[in-house]
């Protein structure tokens, strides 16, 4: 992967061609939207947003074809996630960016995307719920579980997208401390945490939507997204701290996909903007600070 980020960084020809060829594929549009963030975090936003207009061409054509405004979304929504780090050189700031565009992803589904959401209620949410109850019911259960309206799914959706951003940020942000910053990323991840306020608010949303039943409850998702990674920032943080292996973190990412601990990452989250963990072993000249790439001015192209 550093080999390809090495690629895009050569020119702008470069970069246009993995990121034009990455849009026009529904498999490989996170890897487009990734060398998208790479470009503007590196040269700015005036670049990443040339390359962007190239790439949202055939991103729109699939858009129009199948009703599915995720992509253009992800490749939008990466680039403007990209620009507010580069501007605050701040972290948390960019991923509670990611709440705007998942806003933005469902808004658009909702509004034009009716035909979409109805082939993946009956192709795939239908299904599965009726999976569900047949389980239940070999079990002597007679429930009926709610079934999620367009409004739900196209949250579901924006959700997704909002997920998918902060992953082709963070993967983006990765790739550029390998080619300028070694270290960097690790470091700037590692300091990923809310003020309490920021973290209360959050809470206030999630528990807002959440209370809206099956409708509300997937767009609270977005509000759990920044927690999450602080969260797991956290826990990196630990690790680096006491030593750990990767394959403690692994067994850590293999548990946490398996095992329902997604609601423990935003506990650690909330509890870290109390209590500033780090500070504890760290001392109080780390609080708050984040690592990030001295140099800010644009490049030439090659």
């Amino acid at each position: 992967m550093k080999g390809l980020a090495e690629f895009v960084m050569r020119g702008r020809w470069q970069a246009l061609l993995v990121a034009v060829v990455g849009a026009g594929s529904v498999l490989f549009c996170w890897l487009s939207a990734a060398v998208l963030a790479l470009v503007t975090l590196r040269k700015g936003s005036a670049e990443g947003a040339k390359i962007l207009l190239w790439a949202l061409l055939p991103a729109l054509l699939i858009a129009w074809q199948a009703g599915d405004s995720s992509a253009v979304v992800l490749l939008t929504g990466s680039v403007v996630l990209a620009w507010v780090l580069r501007a605050t050189v701040s972290l948390p700031m960019a991923l509670l960016a990611s709440l705007g565009v998942g806003l933005a992803g469902g808004g658009l589904m909702l509004a034009f995307g009716q035909t979409f959401l109805e082939m993946v209620n009956a192709e795939f949410v239908e299904p599965y719920l009726a999976l569900r109850e047949q389980a239940l019911a070999e079990q002597g259960s007679t429930v009926t579980l709610p079934r999620p309206g367009p409004v739900a799914i196209a949250g579901a959706v924006g959700s997704g997208t909002a997920l998918m951003t902060v992953l082709c940020l963070l993967l983006a942000r990765y790739w550029q401390a390998a080619l300028y910053n070694p270290g960097g990323f690790g470091e700037e991840f590692r300091e990923l945490r809310y003020p309490i306020s920021v973290s209360l608010v959050l809470v206030v949303v999630i528990l807002g939507a959440s209370s809206l039943h099956v409708a509300g409850s997937t767009w609270a998702i977005l509000g759990l997204l920044p927690l999450t990674f602080a969260g797991l920032g956290l826990v990196h943080a630990v690790a680096h701290h006491r030593g750990w292996r990767t394959t403690a973190l692994a067994i850590f990412y293999a548990s946490w996909v398996v095992l329902p601990m997604q609601l423990l990452m935003v506990g650690l989250a909330i509890a870290d903007s109390w209590l500033n963990i780090r500070e504890r072993w760290a001392g109080p000249q780390r609080n708050g600070k984040q690592v990030n790439e001295p140099e800010k001015q644009d490049e030439k192209d090659s």
